[in-house]
Formats: C-alpha cells, structure tokens, sequence
C-alpha cells in the first residue's frame, strides 16, 4: 500500500512539473519577467513561488533537511506582496528560478522515497505531497489565465474539446432532502472541504447545461448590461466604473481573442470570463438565481437511487477524458452535451470542468472546520467579500478537482475561467 501510494504520488508531482515547465518554456525570457496584467504575477514569479512553497513544506518540514535558498523566501509569500507590486521584488531571473525548482524537487522525490507517512497528520496519506501537487496544479491554471492575458503571437496549442454527444435542454428537480456535503475521507482533501456534514436542501431546479454563449448574446443584446433593474447595487457600481459591455476577451463584433487567436464566438460552447456581478444579472435577467453552493453540490453528488453523495457526478472513479474537459487538454469550454458519460444521475451535465461556476454563496467554513495545515489557505479569505465557484473548468487538473472541491474569488475577477449555470425554486403547486 505505501509503496503503490509512494509511486503514484511521483507521479502526480511529475505530471505537475511537466505542467508547470510547459507552460514557462512557451516563451522566451522577456515574456517570463514581463507583468501582463496588475491582476496577475509574472510568470517567472509564479514558477519560483511553486518551488518555495515545495521547498517549505516538503524538503524543510516534512524532510527535516536544510534549506535550499531560505534568503528568498519573504519574495515568495503570496500575503506580503500583492500581485501588482512583484515585478519590482528581486526576483529569481528564469534561469535561476528553474535551477532552484529542479534542484528543490531532486530532493523532494529523495525525501518521499524514504519518509514514513504516517505518525504525523501532515504526512497521512502523503497529504504534504497531495497539497504540494494540487499547489502546483492550481498555479499552473494561474499561469494559464495569465498566457490569455498576455499580448502577441499564440503560443499554446491544444487539440479541439469534443462536439457535442447529446443533446442537453432545459433543467431538472434536485428533490428536497438531505445530503452528505463535504468529506472526511478524500484522501487529498483540503481544509475548506472538511468535514462531512449533513445538509437539508429543499427541492429546487437547476439548469441541465451551464450557460452558453448564445443565450448570454441574447442578455447583451436585449441591453442587458445597460439596464440598471438587472443588477444589484454593487453590481450596477462596478459595471459602470469598470466600463463593462460583455464577458472579458469578447469584442462585440461575433468574436472573441482566445491565447493569441482572434476568431468567432462559439454559440454552442459556455461562456467563459463573466465576474459573479454579470452572472448575476443574467440570472435576474433569465428570471432565475444562481444555485447556492449546498444546491451545486447536492446536484452534483447526490444519488437519488441509494441516497448516498458520489465523489464526482458519474460516481467514485477519478475522472477520465469522457468524462470532463479538465487538465488543459483543450483550450477552450467544449460544447455542451460533450460529455454524457460525466452527467449525473438527474442528469445534469459537465458539472465538473470546462467552466468555473458561480454560486450565490460567500465563502465560509463548514461547521466543525479547522484550518489545516496553515490559516493563510483558507480561513482568511472567510466572509462575505468572497464567492464560492465550484467544478473546475479546462484548465483545472483532476488532481485539484472534486465534487466536494471548492474554488473562491472576488465578484469582479474575469480573468478566471469563470461560468454560470442557473437554478431556481419551484413555483407554487409544481411540486408534490
């Protein structure tokens, strides 16, 4: 078991790599350093950053070895340098910072060949290393929002997603009841996820598919974004002083600017990089809501047939390419109904990928939660300045995403690969 467990976390951190290097080696040294956007770090920042975080936790704690470059670690912690401000640290310069992350992870594949996992909560399981992994990972999806942002030639390549399978209409009754939200058990899970608890959720209706392009060019097109009835206060504030007229990269011609390629809106396909405040609007304006967290999850987990909650839509099994556009195999949201196999068992589709979704909920811990291992993952991002955003989206590893995985930002970041998919309550006399 401990051996089995030992290789295939060599993997995963293997993988990741591969990831990460990817995704630096796209381009050359003057891109690595260069700020594409004040919402975003260089990408030579992000890359150093993965391997402090590992050196930290892996090869000084869980390892008990020396540091590697213990002088850089004040550039590297991500809650004393706000984005904007770290192009003027004195940053690794990319040849550096790829000698130092190889030679952090050389003596981290030393140290889980050796280490014992278990005695300790830190190493059961190999949980450092599944956090370490799952760092990596949501970094490599950073990285990738910030290749979007960045101007110039395309340099990312990727196969086309899947056409669509079947075809998915309309919405579905999530019944009223219980469910098991959460986990104990997930072997990686992080502290925000935990613990299992009972939830009773009344019966609600939630939309087959998330929204696609086409129904949100019918919002904008009926003046959506002109009319003040549509959005919240907050909202309404935001999309005046920000200027917005339609979802990030659109232009308003029928197209949109995707990695370095200008070319036509997908109207099959979700629509990607809308803040919670337009998704918002868009559900008042579909005379729905957006689901609450409890509501997502319930729809996503629950089985009606044996009442218990599944650990992805389709069931126990980790996700395979049938089942969800995850792990940058594509770039970009696939139409929907291409994943039939991945729909749960009500029927709702391509929960799990594609598309970040947003939920009516701030961010919070479950009852019972303790943060694990460090505060700064979670706890202080607790409140009501956050929302929830739940299922990952394409460029959202596996390793990184659960149905109890759990994703929160600020209403008015677009940058991320950020969705919607509506729900609303039943209507009086539609349900027994």
């Amino acid at each position: 078991m401990t051996t089995d467990l030992r290789a295939r976390t060599a993997v995963e951190l293997l993988r990741a790599r591969r990831r990460s290097i990817a995704l630096t080696d796209a381009v050359d040294d003057g891109d690595l350093v260069r700020q594409h956007s004040p919402l975003m770090s260089p990408l030579v920042w992000d890359l150093a950053h993965i391997g402090n975080q590992e050196e930290l936790w892996l090869v000084r704690d869980v390892g008990g070895r020396d540091p590697v470059r213990v002088d850089i670690d004040r550039f590297y912690d991500a809650f004393k340098h706000p984005r904007a401000d770290r192009p003027s640290l004195p940053l690794l310069g990319p040849r550096e910072a790829r000698s130092y992350v190889g030679t952090v992870r050389d003596k981290v594949l030393d140290i889980l060949d050796t280490v014992p996992l278990e005695g300790r909560r830190l190493v059961e399981q190999g949980f450092a290393f599944g956090m370490i992994v799952q760092h990596e990972q949501q970094h490599c999806e950073t990285m990738l929002a910030t290749h979007q942002l960045r101007a110039g030639e395309a340099v990312l390549t990727a196969p086309s997603p899947p056409s669509a399978q079947a075809g998915v209409y309309g919405e579905v009754l999530v019944p009223g009841g219980p469910f098991t939200m959460g986990t104990s058990t997930e072997r990686w899970a992080l502290d925000n996820e935990r613990p299992a608890h009972t939830v009773d959720v009344p019966a609600f209706f939630i939309e087959t598919a998330p929204v696609t392009n086409a129904r949100f060019a019918e919002f904008i097109d009926d003046g959506g974004y002109l009319d003040r009835r549509w959005w919240s206060e907050p909202g309404w504030r935001h999309r005046v002083e920000a200027g917005l007229e339609g979802p990030m990269h659109w232009h308003g011609d029928g197209t949109r600017t995707h990695f370095g390629h200008r070319a036509p809106v997908e109207p099959d396909a979700p629509v990607v990089h809308v803040g919670y405040h337009e998704a918002d609007a868009f559900a008042r304006w579909s005379r729905k809501r957006l689901p609450t967290e409890a509501e997502w999850e319930k729809a996503a987990r629950f089985d009606p047939v044996s009442g218990r909650s599944r650990r992805y839509p389709w069931g126990d099994a980790d996700p395979g390419e049938a089942h969800a556009n995850l792990g940058q195999r594509h770039l970009r949201p696939a139409p929907v109904g291409a994943y039939p196999d991945g729909a749960s068992p009500l029927g709702v589709h391509q929960l799990i990928g594609d598309v970040w979704e947003w939920t009516a909920t701030d961010f919070a811990g479950y009852p019972g939660f303790v943060a694990f291992p460090y505060r700064e993952y979670s706890e202080v991002f607790f409140g009501p300045t956050y929302k929830v955003l739940r299922g990952g989206s394409f460029g959202t590893d596996a390793s990184a995403c659960r149905g109890t995985f759990r994703n929160w930002d600020l209403p008015i970041r677009r940058q991320i690969f950020s969705g919607i998919r509506l729900a609303r309550d039943p209507r009086p006399g539609e349900v027994g």
